[in-house]
């Protein structure tokens, strides 16, 4: 399926109405002010603000196309499905189609069950995007016990251009749906009309299809080839029944109203980064009324709200994923991560402490209270955080740099040099060319002024790896300026200067380079440079003396060697 999402995006969107219509406002008194601040609500997709205004401005204005579907999008934002069920029926009876308002009766008779209502106005000429319309069709005659009907519209699916392995998906999910597994795993396995995308509610679904034909080996193996070691603790719960023997039931859709919720769940992972997030959070809203059970539409739904910065609404979605759900820990980091980003840190590390506490073993909880520590200055804690998560790993893996690299960040912070060393140095043996740890443990090292040509190999390999990187850049300039070889290091200061040009510390290490060249006039400008870039307040004490009495005589004043003769080769 991955080749059709771009595809899958544009048929999703087709024919998009303009969100906000083109009717004038009726020139009421207090009207003026409700929509003003309605709309300056919607821009910063405020949809609480929105739709207490756009309400207060209808009650003025009940019949104003404009304010009908820009009140109906503040409620989808919020997750108020049944609020904005009416408004779409007053728009389908005026003159403005809509899109938004069609998706959302769709969804309102598949929720209901009205398949005969439902089709009848797809025939009247009801319209919500090619894609959509065929496949709420096909299920729609699904919900109708008409199967034969329904597979030939799953089949019509497919034939459009791109969306082959997306129709066959569904076709699948509702052979299984219907108890006819062989069906299924015929198309799932790829014997039909070849491989389909292996996403992850793709393969949960071909897993519970194996089980029910008592292939719980091939499951199992199904599983490992998905996903390794990188399970997720949903899908290792799954293994483990399937391990036991255990039959599983196939629950990932089960009649024609789940259908409709992963034919609007996956719309909106395909529009997810190609759409705006408002519009994508449409479709998850719409999963997640028709399923209200589905993480899956609840955690994306969450996710898009707290892109948009609408952080109370996604803590909310966060919560709603209950205790006992495999993916509770998933969204409790979520949830602290949104409670972060909204300000309350304290409370953030407070949730994330007591998931510790309750989920001891799962490593990941244990590095993001690390990092969410180490974010806030706190390294000792970092540290300790990180040491739980490292004591959890049973055998070493590719993907434990980041938390070794984590770990020697706060070791070197507490100047801890010989445990932060040993940590990058695992870190690099995990995965062999990292750049970000290449640069770190080179800069370290630069800075120390030890190990100065490892330094700069390990610095060049970075450059090399990450050629647009600032911060790199910077630092092959830098260790090249303490080797002494200045004339060289101009040229890549000089680069990080331009691909960070209001860096404090980049503009001072070149006016450093400037003034060891004889550039005297450069080198003053660029620490003027940095000084109006807000540096750390030492540094910044630092530039004013070099400004005051120049780079030699500081280097002097510190105690510090001084510039060799510039160096022209």
């Amino acid at each position: 399926m991955g080749s059709c999402l771009p595809r899958l995006a544009r048929l999703a969107v087709a024919g998009l109405a303009v969100l906000t219509l083109a009717t004038p406002l009726r020139a009421q008194d207090g009207l003026s002010g409700a929509y003003l601040a309605a709309r300056q609500a919607s821009m910063y997709s405020d949809y609480t603000a929105a739709a207490r205004y756009y309400a207060v401005a209808l009650a003025r204005d009940p019949s104003n196309p404009r304010l009908l579907e820009n009140a109906m999008m503040a409620y989808l934002g919020l997750g108020e499905i049944d609020r904005a069920i009416p408004i779409a029926r007053r728009l389908e009876t005026g003159a403005n189609a809509s899109q938004v308002a069609n998706l959302v009766i769709i969804a309102d008779q598949m929720k209901r069950g009205a398949w005969d209502e439902l089709l009848a106005d797809f025939d009247a000429g009801r319209s919500a995007a090619p894609l959509v319309d065929a496949l709420i069709r096909a299920w729609a005659r699904f919900g109708q016990g008409r199967m034969s009907e329904a597979l030939e519209a799953f089949d019509a699916a497919s034939e459009q251009t791109g969306l082959k392995a997306f129709g066959l998906y569904h076709k699948a999910l509702a052979l299984a749906a219907a108890g006819d597994f062989e069906g299924a795993d015929h198309i799932l396995s790829g014997a039909a009309e070849g491989p389909l995308r292996a996403t992850r509610r793709g393969v949960i679904a071909h897993a519970e299809v194996l089980s029910q034909l008592d292939r719980q080996d091939d499951a199992v193996e199904l599983i490992d080839e998905a996903f390794g070691r990188e399970a997720d603790p949903g899908v290792a719960r799954l293994r483990a029944r399937l391990t036991a023997g255990e039959a599983l039931p196939f629950d990932l859709v089960e009649d024609a109203t789940h259908g409709a919720a992963e034919v609007f769940l996956t719309v909106a992972g395909a529009l997810n980064g190609d759409a705006m997030d408002s519009y994508t959070l449409i479709y998850a809203r719409l999963a997640e009324f028709l399923a209200p059970g589905n993480t899956d539409a609840v955690l994306l739904s969450a996710d898009l709200l707290e892109s948009q910065e609408r952080y109370e609404l996604a803590i909310a979605a966060y919560a709603q994923v209950p205790r006992d759900d495999p993916a509770f820990y998933a969204a409790e980091i979520g949830r602290a991560e949104a409670m972060r980003r909204s300000g309350d840190i304290e409370g953030s590390i407070g949730v994330l402490q007591a998931l510790a506490e309750d989920f001891p073993d799962i490593a990941i909880i244990h590095v993001t209270l690390g990092d969410t520590f180490r974010g806030e200055e706190r390294y000792d804690d970092a540290r300790q955080a990180y040491d739980r998560a490292i004591a959890l790993f049973d055998e070493p893996a590719r993907a434990q740099w980041i938390v070794y690299y984590a770990r020697g960040i706060a070791h070197e912070r507490l100047d801890m040099w010989p445990e932060a060393e040993a940590d990058f140095r695992q870190a690099l043996e995990l995965e062999p060319g990292q750049p970000q740890v290449l640069n770190y443990l080179g800069y370290s090292f630069v800075e120390m002024k030890t190990n100065l040509d490892e330094a700069l190999d390990m610095i060049e390999r970075a450059v090399e790896a990450r050629p647009g990187d600032g911060y790199i850049t910077d630092s092959l300039g830098w260790v090249l300026y303490r080797l002494g070889r200045y004339q060289e290091a101009v040229p890549h200061m000089e680069r990080a200067a331009a691909l960070m040009p209001v860096d404090p510390i980049v503009n001072d290490h070149l006016g450093d380079v400037y003034w060891a060249v004889g550039r005297r006039n450069e080198a003053r400008f660029q620490w003027h440079r940095a000084l109006s870039f807000d540096p750390e307040e030492d540094e910044a004490d630092r530039i004013r003396r070099k400004l005051e009495v120049g780079l030699d005589r500081v280097l002097e004043e510190e105690g510090a060697p001084p510039l060799s003769a510039a160096n022209d080769g």
